[in-house]
């Protein structure tokens, strides 16, 4: 059973985000901390040695949990990158040992802000002039293409929100204010949700 999560992300904004949702996710008597890096490339740079420092001291009841943007990359050969990185430094990612994992690889499908089109719900309490129903292109929120930070700062530009341009935090942080993890149609989300409650639950027997 996981008592504490350390999570690496890749940017502020995902860290606003998480910060605002893990509290209603995780049980009270759990902890986390969240680590942003300057980025994608900055994150993947840095990971091994970040992840060998773990290895060597991980306690037994804690989880590490690795979220980047998948971005334009093909996924499998991401998550492989990961996963390889991850054996390196010798800790058991959930991919090779799904009863007994130290960490586990999320990828979003392409960014953060697939998330917020899985629960327009949300979107719509925090920006009340935004349309309830969402155009048929953005309805399956990880096949949006073309980028879905542009896309949610166009539908909220057309209806007077941000003009100068997405604050990516404060967007995170509002949004996440009404976010539920239960109503989020992206997979993606779905899968990271999934390996939390999962750690939360389950106890690992090495």
């Amino acid at each position: 059973m996981t008592t504490h999560f350390e999570i690496l992300v890749e940017e502020p904004s995902m860290e606003a985000f998480l910060r605002g949702v893990l509290p209603r996710l995780l049980p009270k008597d759990r902890t986390f901390a969240i680590h942003p890096s300057q980025g994608k490339p900055d994150l993947l740079a840095k990971l091994e040695a970040r992840l060998r420092g773990y290895a060597a001291w991980l306690p037994r009841d804690w989880r590490i949990v690795v979220v980047v943007d998948r971005d334009d990359d093909d996924c499998r050969e991401l998550k492989q990158r990961m996963e390889q990185i991850t054996t390196a430094v010798g800790l058991r990612s959930r991919t090779q040992s799904p009863s007994c994992w130290q960490l586990v690889n999320r990828i979003v499908i392409e960014e953060l802000e697939a998330w917020y089109f899985g629960d327009w719900d949300a979107v719509v309490h925090a920006y009340e002039k935004l349309p309830r129903t969402l155009p048929p292109k953005y309805r399956h929120s990880d096949a949006i293409a073309g980028g879905t930070w542009e896309a949610l700062e166009k539908i909220l530009q057309r209806h007077g929100y941000f003009k100068s341009g997405l604050r990516k935090i404060e967007v995170a942080r509002t949004i996440a204010g009404h976010f539920d993890p239960e109503k989020c149609r992206s997979r993606s989300f779905q899968c990271f949700h999934k390996a939390i409650l999962e750690a939360v639950e389950k106890n690992c027997r090495e």
